[in-house]
C-alpha cells in the first residue's frame, strides 16, 4: 500500500520520507478545504486580526510542571505572533470542573484543553492508550510511536469523532507505584484497598480486588486523609512533595507499574482551529512542540531532587512491591486489555499499533538502554 504524507503526496522511501515525519504540521490536513484556502492565502493574512482563546486543565491552578507548563506555552505564542494569538490558561475548577475540560472543549466552551487522556476512557476507552499503559512503553518508546510510528495518526482519528484535535505535550518518565497508609506485602493486601488511581492501573487493581477511585488533583489529600481512599498515586517524588502525602501516608512505593511513562495532551477545538490563519496554527503547533520537550526534562530533574528531600529529609519510607504483586498485576493486566480490546473495535485497533511497535522497540532498547542501566550506569 502507497504510503501518503498530510497533504496527499506519495512518500518516498529514504530521506525525503523522514523529512515529511520530522514536525507533524497538521495545517492542511483539518478537512473543508480549510488548508487549501490557508496556503493559497497565507500572503493575505490579516495581521491586526486577533484571537483570544480559553484554555481549561484538569490540573490545580498553577499545578507545578503541567500548569506551569500551559503557561509557558500560552507566553510563548503571545511572543511569536504579537499578541495575534493570546491563550488564557484555567486551572481545574476555574472555568469548568477538572474533569469536564474535554466536553468543554469539544463543546466549543472553551477552544483548547490540557489533560491526560486516560481521564476520558467512559468516552473513548481507547484515549486510555494514548496516556500510558500498564508494563507499557515508557516515555521515549511512547513518544516515537506517536510521533513516529503511527499513534498519532489513530490519535487524531479517534478524537476527531468529539471535534477535537489532540497534541503531544510531554511525560512523567516513570512514576512511583504510590502512597499506601498498609504494607503490601503480598496479593491479599491489595483485597479490599480503596486506591486513587485512573486508566488502565485502576481496572487492574479492580481486577486484583482492590477499588479504583478517579478523582481530580485537587482532591487526592483531603480523601487520603480522611480515610475516603486507602492509598494513591500521583507522579512522582516532586509532586508528590509538593501535594504533602509524605505527611498522611507510611509507605511510599515503585515502581510505577501502572504508569511506566504517561503523556499528556492539549486538545484543539477543530472549528477553532481552522478559523486560525496558518501562520498562527503553526506558531501554536511550535509552541506545543516546545512544551513536550521542556516537560520531561522538568520532571527528570525535580524528581531527582525531591526524591533526595523524601528519604534524607523527610524519612519515607520507601517501598519496593513484591515480585509475586508485581507478577499478578501483569497478568491481570493482560485480562483487562483483552476485555478492552474485544468489546471495543478502536481500542483493538490502536492497541494492535501500541504492540506491534513495542515488540520492536523493545529489542533496540534491549541492547541500548537496558544494557546502560544495568552494565555502564553504576
Amino acid at each position: 500500500m502507497k504510503r501518503l504524507d498530510r497533504r496527499g503526496f506519495i512518500v518516498k522511501a529514504g530521506k525525503a520520507a523522514a523529512l515529511t515525519t520530522t514536525l507533524p504540521l497538521i495545517t492542511t490536513s483539518c478537512g473543508g478545504g480549510s488548508g487549501e484556502k490557508a496556503s493559497q492565502g497565507a500572503s493575505n493574512v490579516n495581521y491586526n486580526k486577533t484571537f483570544e482563546w480559553k484554555m481549561v486543565t484538569t490540573w490545580p491552578p498553577n499545578f507545578p510542571v503541567l500548569g506551569e507548563g500551559c503557561q509557558m506555552m500560552a507566553d510563548w505564542v503571545g511572543k511569536m505572533s504579537n499578541g495575534r494569538l493570546k491563550i488564557r490558561v484555567y486551572g481545574g475548577g476555574e472555568l469548568v470542573p477538572a474533569l469536564e475540560a474535554f466536553e468543554a472543549v469539544s463543546s466549543g466552551i472553551a477552544e483548547m484543553g490540557n489533560a491526560a487522556s486516560y481521564y476520558w476512557a467512559g468516552k473513548a476507552p481507547a484515549s486510555q492508550f494514548f496516556a500510558s499503559v500498564p508494563f507499557g512503553m515508557n516515555a521515549q518508546q511512547l513518544g516515537a510511536w506517536i510521533q513516529s510510528g503511527g499513534g498519532l495518526e489513530l490519535w487524531r482519528e479517534l478524537y476527531a469523532n468529539f471535534n477535537l484535535i489532540p497534541f503531544l505535550v510531554g511525560n512523567t518518565g516513570v512514576q512511583m507505584g504510590g502512597w499506601f497508609n498498609k504494607e503490601i506485602n503480598s496479593l491479599a493486601d491489595v483485597q479490599g484497598l480503596k486506591m486513587r488511581i485512573p486508566g488502565l492501573g485502576g481496572k487492574v487493581i479492580t481486577a486484583a480486588g482492590g477499588t479504583a477511585v478517579l478523582s481530580a488533583g485537587g482532591e487526592i489529600y483531603t480523601n487520603l486523609e480522611r480515610g475516603v481512599i486507602d492509598a494513591t498515586e500521583w507522579i512522582g517524588p516532586y509532586h508528590d512533595y509538593k501535594m504533602g502525602f509524605h505527611k498522611i501516608a507510611k509507605y511510599y512505593y515503585y515502581p510505577g507499574w501502572h504508569e511506566t511513562g504517561t503523556a499528556f495532551e492539549s486538545f484543539v477545538n477543530k472549528s477553532k482551529w481552522e478559523e486560525l490563519p496558518s501562520d498562527l496554527q503553526a506558531i501554536l503547533e511550535v509552541a506545543l512542540a516546545w512544551q513536550n520537550s521542556w516537560t520531561l526534562a522538568e520532571f527528570d530533574a525535580q524528581n531527582a531532587i525531591y526524591l533526595d528531600k523524601l528519604v534524607n529529609e523527610e524519612g519515607v519510607d520507601l517501598r519496593q512491591f513484591p515480585d509475586e504483586v508485581l507478577n499478578a498485576f501483569r497478568e491481570y493486566t493482560g485480562d483487562v486489555l483483552s476485555d478492552i480490546t474485544a468489546s471495543d473495535a478502536m481500542s483493538r485497533k490502536v492497541y494492535e499499533s501500541y504492540q506491534a511497535f513495542q515488540d520492536k522497540v523493545a529489542d533496540w532498547s534491549g541492547i541500548t538502554e537496558q544494557i546502560y542501566y544495568n552494565k555502564i550506569q553504576q
